[in-house]
C-alpha cells in the first residue's frame, strides 16, 4: 500500500515538474518574441518630419495623386513596411502572425501562399474584403486595379476605408491600411479602369522582381458588365486562373451564397447577363463564380428603373462617372459584399495551397450542347436537299455543309433565351434547336474559295448554311421533327399547328436573339 502511494507521489511530482519546465520554456519563448517585436517597433519610433514624408511620397505612383498629411501612425507603418519588404523583419514574427493558417494548410501550403501573386480587379465592397483576407493570410504580392475613389456611400461595405479616406483612390486606401496589418506585403497599385485594351498590362507579369511571373490567381470584383466580360474572356483565353463575383446587390441571405461554374449559376441578374455575353463569345463553362441563389420577392430590395426625367435630359450614359458605366445606385446590404469577397478569397487560398475542395458538382451540359448542334446540322442538310437543285447531276447536295452555329451559341439560346424549356410546351427534356421559319431565298450560300499553290491557282466550292441565331427556336426533339416535316419541308403555316400565345412567345424570343447577335465573335 505504501509502495503504491509512493509511486503516485513520484508520478505527480514528475507531471508537475514537466508542466513547470514547459511553462518556463513557453514563457521564455514568449518573452523573446515580445522582446524582438518591441525592439523592431522601437527602432522605427521616429518623429514625423519632412524627410520621412518625402521618402514615402516618392514611392507612391504619380497617377494616384498626393497623399493626405501623414499622421504619426501612418509614417511608422510606412517605414516598417519599407523595412519589412527589404528583409529587415524577423521571419519568426511573420510565422507567428500566420500561425493559424500555417497549421491549417501545412508548411508547404503556407509557403505557396507566401510566394503567391494575386490580382484583384475592383476594390470596392467585394474586392476590399478579398484583398484584406489575402494580406492577413500571407499572400505577399498583390496587384490592385480600380479607377474609383472612396465615397461616403462606400463606407457601408468597404473593408478598411474610414472617413479620413473619402476622396482617395480605393487602391491607395487598401495599401495604406493593410500595411499596418501585414507590412511585408508588396502592393502594385493601378488606379485605372479595366478594359480589353488594358488587360495585357493589368493582368500581366509582376515586374518588381523582373522574373516575369504571371498571376497565380485573378479575382474579378467588377460591377460593370462590359468590363467584367472582357476580363473573364481574357483570362479564359490566356489560361489565367480566375474567380468572379456575381451580384451582391439586392441580396440579403448569406446562406444562399455558393461557388459554382458560371454555366450553372442561377437567380442572379448580373450572372445571367455575363453568361449570355460569354456564351456568345464561346465561353460556356470553366469559370468559377460566387453567386447567390436567393430569389426576388415581395418586400425585398430591387433595382429601380431610372426616372423618366433623367432619360429626357439626354444620354443616360452621361450621368455616370465614366462613359457607358453604371448610372444608378444599387441597393446593397453592407454585409453581403463582405461575404461575397471573403468567399472568393477563400476559394483562391484553397486553390493556391492545394487544399481539398468539395463543392457540389454542377450538372455537365457539354454533351447536350454537342447533340443539339448535331441536330441543327442535320436539319439544315435536309433543308438544303429540299430547296437546292443539284448542278452536278447527282450526289449528296448537303454533303460538306458548314453550319455557323457554335456550342456557345447553342448554350446561349437554350439556357439563356429559352431557359432550358421548349417554347411550345415548356418541357425541359430532349431539347433541340430548329428553324422557326421556312427559308425564303434558300438555306445555304455557295462560297468559291481561291487558293494558290505550286500547281497554280485552284478554286474550291464550300456550301455554308445561312442560319442565324434569330432563326432558331427551342423545342423537344419530337416537336422539332414534326415542325421540320410539316412547316419547313411541308406546306403548313405556324397558325395551323401552334396557339397564338406560342407564336407570340417565339417571336419575342427571336427578337431578343437578334439584339444579342452583335455580341458574337
Amino acid at each position: 500500500m505504501a509502495s503504491n502511494t509512493s509511486k503516485m507521489q513520484l508520478a505527480a511530482t514528475a507531471v508537475i515538474s514537466g508542466a513547470a519546465v514547459a511553462a518556463a520554456i513557453l514563457g521564455y519563448q514568449r518573452l523573446q518574441q515580445e522582446e524582438r517585436l518591441s525592439r523592431l517597433k522601437g527602432s522605427i519610433d521616429a518623429p514625423v518630419d519632412e524627410s520621412i514624408e518625402s521618402a514615402v511620397r516618392e514611392k507612391q505612383p504619380r497617377s494616384l495623386g498626393p497623399l493626405p498629411k501623414l499622421d504619426k501612425e501612418d509614417a511608422r507603418n510606412q517605414v516598417l513596411a519599407q523595412r519589412a519588404q527589404n528583409g529587415d523583419f524577423d521571419d519568426e514574427l511573420i510565422l507567428e502572425q500566420l500561425a493559424r493558417n500555417r497549421v491549417f494548410v501545412g508548411e508547404e501550403g503556407l509557403r505557396k501562399l507566401r510566394n503567391a501573386f494575386v490580382v484583384v480587379v475592383g476594390c470596392g465592397g467585394v474586392g476590399s474584403h478579398a484583398t484584406a483576407a489575402f494580406a492577413r493570410s500571407g499572400v505577399s504580392r498583390l496587384r490592385l486595379v480600380d479607377f474609383d475613389q472612396v465615397t461616403l456611400s462606400s463606407l457601408n461595405r468597404h473593408a478598411v476605408a474610414t472617413l479620413a479616406d473619402v476622396g482617395l483612390p480605393k487602391v491607395q486606401v487598401l495599401q495604406r491600411r493593410l500595411m499596418a496589418i501585414a507590412p511585408w506585403v508588396r502592393f502594385d497599385l493601378r488606379s485605372e479602369k479595366f478594359d480589353g485594351a488594358s488587360a495585357p498590362a493589368l493582368l500581366g507579369p509582376w515586374d518588381q522582381d523582373g522574373d516575369g511571373r504571371l498571376p497565380d490567381f485573378v479575382v474579378d470584383a467588377i460591377d460593370n458588365i462590359e468590363s467584367k466580360v472582357e476580363l473573364l474572356k481574357y483570362c479564359h483565353d490566356h489560361d489565367l486562373p480566375v474567380i468572379s463575383s456575381m451580384g451582391a446587390g439586392t441580396k440579403s441571405d448569406p446562406t444562399r451564397i455558393m461557388v459554382g461554374d458560371i454555366g450553372a449559376s442561377t437567380d442572379d441578374g448580373l450572372s445571367r447577363a455575363c453568361r449570355r455575353r460569354l456564351k456568345l463569345l464561346g465561353v460556356t463553362s470553366g469559370i468559377p463564380v460566387v453567386y447567390s441563389t436567393e430569389k426576388m420577392g415581395e418586400g425585398k430590395a430591387a433595382l429601380l428603373p431610372l426616372p423618366e426625367e433623367e432619360f429626357q435630359k439626354g444620354s443616360v450614359g452621361d450621368l455616370g462617372v465614366l462613359p457607358d458605366f453604371r448610372v444608378r445606385i444599387l441597393p446593397v446590404l453592407g454585409t453581403m459584399p463582405a461575404v461575397f469577397g471573403l468567399t472568393a478569397a477563400n476559394h483562391v487560398i484553397l486553390k493556391i495551397t492545394g487544399y481539398p475542395i468539395d463543392y457540389l458538382p454542377a450538372k455537365a451540359r457539354d454533351k447536350m450542347y454537342d447533340s443539339i448542334t448535331a441536330f441543327v446540322q442535320s436539319s439544315e442538310e435536309k433543308l438544303v436537299r429540299a430547296t437546292t437543285k443539284s448542278t452536278t447531276g447527282g450526289g449528296d447536295i448537303g454533303l460538306g455543309l458548314k453550319v455557323p452555329i457554335t456550342t456557345g451559341d447553342v448554350a446561349f439560346l437554350v439556357e439563356e433565351l429559352y431557359r432550358a424549356r421548349s417554347a411550345v410546351t415548356g418541357i425541359p427534356t430532349k431539347l433541340v434547336l430548329v428553324r422557326w421559319r421556312k427559308p425564303q431565298d434558300g438555306s445555304s450560300t455557295l462560297l468559291r474559295l481561291t487558293t494558290k499553290g505550286e500547281d497554280g491557282v485552284s478554286e474550291m466550292e464550300q456550301k455554308s448554311s445561312n442560319v442565324r441565331l434569330r432563326d432558331l427556336v427551342c423545342m423537344t426533339k419530337e416537336e422539332a421533327t414534326r415542325h421540320l416535316n410539316e412547316v419547313l419541308l411541308g406546306t403548313k403555316a405556324h397558325e395551323d399547328i401552334y396557339d397564338p400565345s406560342v407564336i407570340q412567345t417565339v417571336e419575342a424570343r427571336l427578337k431578343d436573339a437578334e439584339a444579342y447577335e452583335r455580341y458574337r465573335q
